[in-house]
């Protein structure tokens, strides 16, 4: 079979490799599609401590069961699986066994994997799912109306649903998504489905705002190479500042802008990290201290959340169907990674 190996950073091969064969608690899937992200794009340049070559990327995950390991409950469609069902796969793996993961914490699960890290990912014909993410129900069927190329964004937007809880985005309340990527314009449609009165989408590069915002229509986008971001959302919300600050970027700027934004009692997700040379940011304590501010982090998402979030794409509540802009063959990977890493498409997914 063919599949997108990393050997080293900057050296990613598409190649021939043998099908894997299914073992004791295993699935065996024919993927149908893996989408790519940015962290492919990090990957593909700088490699992972996480990530031991030579490994199959790729975590955003959708295919067929094609054969079922020892020990796993076989089915009707309905409860275990069978040849034939259509699932889709978590990407962050928690134990289930440490104390974060019986409290219910298992985004923050201290001895976490990952598919495409540690384990072969689904830049391949066939992917063998561990029997860790079935023992922690890490395989989703998917519903009739989602086609697998939908379902594979439940993945990110399983991060998105994790992020928008823990700031507790609710209705009446003005959001503003700083970076208009995929995961920015999922942020806006969550932000919506979840009550928000308006949404703002701020992006210091104009040609992804503008296609995103076409996709997304927040209530305003901000350039934020044009404008100061900070006055902008001042002057939006009639200098109260807003309710929600979302950083969906890698920018230390982002996160310190946000602060500033933020309405008395405001919530603030550092949703994207940081690179990790340069973590740090200045932080005005009299700000939170005075607005009883409140700053959380966003770290991936919990089998529960991949789950809720195909519902929330097969009820149409979070419609994703039109950011998947672009979708290419194996072959074309890094092509792909190449358009993630230009900010030329919203979601580009592989169809092996």
């Amino acid at each position: 079979m063919k599949v997108v190996r990393f050997h080293a950073p900057g050296d990613v091969r598409i190649e021939s490799a043998p099908e894997p064969t299914v073992g004791p608690g295993e699935l065996k899937l024919r993927v149908r599609n893996c989408s790519t992200c940015g962290t492919d794009v990090k990957i593909w340049r700088h490699g992972h401590h996480h990530l031991v070559p030579p490994r199959i990327l790729g975590h955003e995950i959708a295919g067929e069961v094609v054969a079922i390991g020892d020990g796993v409950t076989a089915g009707d469609g309905v409860t275990g699986f069978a040849a034939g069902d259509r699932v889709q796969v978590i990407a962050a793996i928690p134990c289930g066994q440490c104390r974060e993961c019986r409290t219910g914490r298992r985004t923050v699960c201290p001895n976490q994997e990952s598919m495409g890290y540690h384990y072969e990912g689904g830049f391949a014909e066939y992917l063998v799912v561990p029997a860790k993410v079935l023992a922690v129900d890490g395989v989703n069927r998917i519903p009739d109306p989602v086609g697998y190329p939908e379902a594979t964004v439940a993945e990110p937007l399983a991060c998105v649903l994790n992020g928008q809880q823990l700031a507790q985005v609710g209705p009446g309340d003005d959001v503003v998504i700083m970076g208009a990527g995929p995961i920015g314009c999922l942020h806006v449609r969550l932000a919506r489905a979840r009550g928000a009165a308006r949404v703002f989408l701020v992006e210091l590069n104009p040609d992804r705002l503008a296609i995103s915002a076409d996709l997304v229509a927040p209530d305003a986008a901000v350039c934020a190479a044009d404008v100061d971001p900070v006055a902008e959302i001042q002057r939006l919300t009639d200098g109260r500042g807003a309710d929600v600050i979302i950083t969906a970027a890698a920018s230390g700027r982002a996160q310190e802008q946000a602060l500033s934004m933020a309405a008395r009692s405001g919530r603030i997700s550092f949703f994207g990290g940081l690179p990790k040379n340069d973590p740090l940011i200045s932080c005005d304590a009299n700000l939170v201290h005075y607005r009883e501010l409140t700053i959380v982090g966003a770290n991936g998402s919990s089998p529960a959340h991949n789950a809720e979030a195909l519902d929330l794409i097969a009820t149409g509540a979070v419609p994703v169907a039109d950011l998947i802009t672009h979708r290419l063959e194996l072959s074309q990977t890094l092509d792909a990674f190449d358009l993630v890493a230009r900010g030329a498409g919203i979601k580009v997914t592989i169809e092996p």
